[in-house]
């Protein structure tokens, strides 16, 4: 069945009364899988009605890899032939492709009407305020809704053949097995996420996104479609079929650490339903595979964590060996995609009553203030932090700087559009135990106007994680970052409290997406990406990109070092620099380069850069701030630093800042600092993540602002854009692009600017490392477990504490690294509690 994407919304329930439609069954009851139909060797019976994928692409599914137009011209065949399918668009991405997505279920629930019932049921059982006998008769006799999606990463392919390979299953077959699948759920299948990056054979998509780690941000369209969808089909499962190194497979049950706020129930599908079913089944196959290992439950923004967080969902990884022969990728990512639907189907009530009891439990802790706590789901692993016990029954956004009024809405858009309940106080409200993020409990009273979140929501879980303080890691591992928190990252004024309150507030609609745009006038921009190959530096020029293109709409010329010694710099007043390998990049700027950037510089030119930006400067003699290797471990985490006023930097920011650091150089400046972290000892300082060490940090420079002859250099020590959801310090990054020049500045001494180059040429050259850090007692055994991979590294040492970096000149990430997964499982079984394992 052939058709576009319905553009209903969920419905969510009115009232509390019974609506008509689900008074009486409007459709066939699904029936029970039969007693005794094996998913998985119940052999295939084809009606015929869709063609093979050979007949229509000339090809077997496996055979080689589809490509996106090829993918979703079978899909469009499979939705054509079967009355069980229905597809749609949910996206275009940035190079106009689309993202298409099938829909597969019987034919009586694939209507307008079907299909408005099956989101109406789903929005009910997901309203805490749903009655407790209606819930029942819908678990009773309604479907869950399933996702199978692939190709989030697109040089990551297998996925995607795999689920064209399921659609074409449920679209045609006839026998027990699929008939049970199409009994007892609706099943969306998302081929490819991620079209683009499949034609490039690139892990990101067009802008350099890594789209596995956007998901809460949505700052992608692919991502932003793909979760609109998922509001609509609110999924009770959601597979995201990836590939890693080697040959093996992985499934859940995942590694440690798992964010605090993952329901019980969702975690027990994940282990003993869906993870036990794989695991007996590859058994029985022989199949290699492992879980409870590499791949984490913790960062926000992954494509198993949100499902499961923000839809009580069994947001699933699977990764598949990609040395393995095709065939063979896509015949196990098809057995782990059938038998996870079939284990789904053949316990729908299950499933469903526990779906909406998640529900009705994050209403209960949220209506007590209850977090949930820290867990350790894999022993001898140990809580190193727990969760603080204090209530936290509210989170407050204020709303009373004109100057952050973009960023409290997008957090507040981003809140309503993931089904978060939002009022607005309407008179001033006392708070007695107000906790501004950052600082003590204190009373204070909110001004009306402030945006109130109540945790009495189902949306409890999705909630905190969005709006904590901290994230309280549990366990010094670390796939990604640690800090995501949405005021911190917005750098906007708000808090929490555990009182018991009862303010005047009213609902508001959710606030437009901010106008793309810029004040003033927009200077000639471009920008220098130092090296094609460096993934660093394709991912911090394409946020990059993205910021200037979709949110500033500030034009932009690309330039390589071998355009700046070829004399492109002229026209350009500024040139922003991103992240990358600063010491090739000096040496392919070679004599020419080198001479030209430093004289369009002392011209007048604006120089501003970060990361291996900065330290290219630094080389250059465009800065006296000298910059050293860090011997914290920091592994993406957000300070709050201090920002002077008084600089044209600050325009819009405030006295404070969130900035998100992820062992960046440790900055420091005896002139032009305009972003400084705090003393460590001093109120201001604060630090929402994980660090060990980060002391080092304290009263050292995070942005410096110096005058270079006529010209100037405006450079950070960390990311300012990263992933184009920090937008707080994106300000800094605005202003320095469009702002004026200091008022009084001091030119540099000669002096000064070849001690800043002598220890930036000092500083080692690292891409995506892997880290280790451990007790000084048990780095003879660290060293020996290094050996054992493989590895070879630097070492250093301080505070009782060894630090082991292992470069990974190609950039690899964990998951198709050779080595570094097996890193925390070496490690444990040696009997290591480690200070940090730090994982590209």
């Amino acid at each position: 069945m052939r058709a576009r994407k319905l553009a209903l919304p969920l419905v969510m329930a009115a009232s509390l009364a019974v609506p008509a439609a689900l008074a009486a069954p409007a459709v066939a009851r699904p029936q029970a899988a039969p007693s005794g139909c094996d998913p998985t060797q119940t052999a295939p019976v084809y009606r015929g009605k869709v063609p093979s994928p050979k007949q229509v692409l000339g090809f077997e599914l496996g055979e080689r890899q589809a490509t996106a137009a090829e993918s979703d011209r079978y899909l469009e065949t499979v939705a054509a032939k079967s009355e069980r399918v229905l597809s749609g668009t949910l996206a275009r991405t940035a190079q106009g492709r689309p993202l298409n997505y099938a829909i597969a279920g019987r034919p009586e629930l694939l209507s307008k009407a079907g299909l408005a019932k099956v989101r109406l049921e789903a929005g009910l059982l997901r309203d805490p305020r749903t009655p407790d006998a209606l819930a029942k008769r819908i678990t009773a006799r309604g479907v869950p809704i399933l996702w199978v999606s692939g190709n989030v990463h697109g040089n990551e392919p297998s996925g995607t053949d795999a689920a064209l390979r399921v659609l074409r299953d449920l679209g045609d077959r006839s026998d027990c097995a699929a008939t049970s699948i199409l009994d007892n759920a609706l099943v969306i299948v998302l081929p490819t996420q991620n079209p683009d990056g499949r034609e490039a054979d690139t892990r990101q998509n067009a802008y350099g996104f890594d789209m596995n780690r956007d998901w809460f941000a949505r700052t992608q369209p692919e991502t932003d479609g793909k979760l609109e969808m998922l509001n609509e089909y609110p999924p009770a499962l959601y597979i995201d079929a990836h590939e890693m190194g080697g040959t093996s497979y992985f499934f859940p049950p995942n590694a440690d650490p798992i964010y605090h706020e993952t329901p019980e129930q969702a975690v027990g599908w994940i282990n003993d339903l869906y993870g036990a079913a794989m695991a007996t089944e590859f058994t029985r196959q022989g199949i290699d595979f492992f879980n409870r290992d590499v791949y984490d439950l913790f960062y926000q923004g992954y494509g198993d964590s949100v499902p499961t967080s923000a839809f009580h969902a069994a947001g699933m990884t699977f990764e598949k060996g990609g040395d393995s022969p095709y065939p063979e990728r896509v015949k196990e990512q098809y057995l782990t995609q059938w038998v996870t639907l079939s284990a789904a189907a053949r316990d729908r009530h299950r499933i469903l009553g526990e779906w909406r009891q998640m529900t009705v439990d994050a209403y209960t802790q949220g209506k007590a203030g209850k977090l949930e706590p820290n867990q350790i789901y894999n022993p001898p692993n140990q809580i190193d932090r727990p969760v603080p016990d204090r209530p936290v029954r509210s989170y407050f956004l204020r709303d009373d700087d004109p100057s952050k009024r973009d960023e409290v809405r997008t957090i507040v858009r981003r809140l309503q559009r993931m089904g978060v309940d939002v009022k607005r106080l309407v008179r001033p409200l006392t708070v007695p135990d107000f906790k501004a993020y950052g600082h003590p409990e204190a009373k204070t009273t909110l001004p009306s106007g402030t945006y109130w979140i109540s945790m009495a929501q189902g949306q409890k879980h999705w909630i905190q994680a969005m709006l904590n303080e901290d994230s309280y890691t549990p366990f010094p591992y670390f796939y990604d970052v640690t800090a995501w928190s949405l005021p911190l990252l917005g750098n906007v004024s708000g808090g929490s409290s555990g009182a018991v309150l009862h303010p005047r507030a009213v609902p508001v609609r959710t606030p437009p997406a901010p106008r793309p745009g810029h004040d003033g006038r927009a200077p000639k921009i471009g920008i220098l990406q130092l090296s094609a190959a460096s993934s660093a530096a394709r991912q911090s020029a394409g946020w990059l990109r993205h910021r200037l293109d979709r949110d500033w709409k500030l034009p932009f010329t690309p330039l390589t070092p071998a355009d700046v010694a070829a004399g492109k710099l002229a026209g350009v007043e500024v040139l922003l620099t991103p992240d990358g390998p600063a010491k090739p990049a000096h040496d392919a700027l070679g004599a020419t380069g080198r001479a030209a950037l430093q004289q369009w510089t002392r011209d007048g030119g604006r120089y501003v850069g970060w990361q291996g930006g900065t330290e290219l400067a630094a080389l250059l003699g465009l800065t006296t701030a000298t910059l050293s290797e860090p011997t914290s471990d920091i592994p993406g985490t957000l300070f709050r630093v201090q920002v002077d006023g008084t600089s044209p930097l600050a325009a819009g920011v405030g006295a404070t800042a969130w900035n998100f650091t992820s062992y960046d150089p440790v900055m420091k400046a005896s002139s032009g600092v305009v972003v400084s972290y705090p003393e460590t000892d001093s109120p201001g300082w604060f630090v929402s993540g994980f660090e060990r060490g980060a002391s080092e940090l304290g009263g050292t420079a995070a942005v410096v602002d110096q005058p270079v002859g006529a010209g100037r250099s405006v450079l950070f020590a960390a990311e300012p854009n990263f992933r184009a959801f920090t937008d707080g310090t994106a300000k800094l990054l605005y202003n320095a692009i469009l702002g004026r020049d200091p008022s009084k500045a001091t030119a540099p001494q000669a002096g000064a600017t070849a001690e800043a180059a002598r220890q930036a040429a000092a500083l080692p050259s690292y891409e995506s490392p892997i880290r280790v850090s451990v007790k000084a007692a048990d780095a003879a055994k660290a060293a020996s477990i290094l050996r054992s991979a493989g590895a070879t590294w630097a070492e250093s040492r301080g505070g009782g504490v060894v630090h082991y970096v292992i470069d990974n000149p190609r950039g690899l990430p964990t998951d198709h690294h050779p080595f570094a997964g097996r890193l925390p499982s070496l490690i444990r079984r040696a009997g290591i509690h480690p200070v940090a394992v730090t994982l590209p």
